[in-house]
């Protein structure tokens, strides 16, 4: 569980309460990072705890995040991604280990004018209303942390959902990173 939770930092691709959106499919390695995403990034996690993210490029299109706790640089978790532009946002793709369903996730994130990498999770309880009106399919699920949906509809349906502007409210801020300073 330790793990999941440096993925949950990480990557931010689970909500922080533990509730998990899934999907069937992963965003296709066809599109290459936006410029300024690479690189060493900084934040706090919610218990106060100094964690470093680094992203690097693993193949043509594939990228790679790796994190540790500042105090624990040597135990480190690293995860491929892969990324895609829809409409204005971006987004990311990463699976989800075995014990949590093996599927993927989809978070969106952003590079804003404060120079600030963005994560952005997706609401479950917004993806669940959207499951209710149909405008989605797919199961929950249980894991030890909570609920889970596993979205069962093409990445053209999800992404069609998620660029309507209508549901912009899908996504909450979930983590916000500093560049890291050049160490001498």
């Amino acid at each position: 569980m330790k793990a999941w939770r440096v993925m949950v930092i990480a990557l931010s691709i689970l909500l922080l309460s533990g509730c998990l959106v899934t999907f069937k499919e992963p965003l296709p390695a066809s599109e290459p990072a936006p410029q300024g995403l690479l690189g060493k990034w900084t934040s706090t996690n919610a218990w106060g705890e100094p964690m470093n993210l680094e992203l690097t490029r693993i193949g043509d299109n594939r990228y790679q995040a790796v994190s540790y706790f500042k105090a624990k640089p040597h135990e480190r978790e690293a995860y491929p991604f892969t990324v895609s532009r829809h409409g204005s946002r971006w987004y990311l793709s990463a699976k989800v280990p075995a014990q949590f369903g093996g599927n993927f996730t989809i978070t969106g994130f952003e590079l804003n004018d404060k120079h600030e990498l963005v994560v952005y999770n997706l609401d479950l309880e917004q993806i669940k209303q959207a499951m209710g009106q149909e405008a989605l399919s797919g199961e929950g699920f249980q894991i030890d942390d909570g609920d889970g949906v596993l979205i069962s509809n093409s990445l053209d349906q999800v992404f069609a959902y998620l660029d309507d502007p209508a549901n912009s409210d899908v996504f909450v801020e979930a983590v916000r990173y500093q560049r890291q300073a050049k160490t001498k």
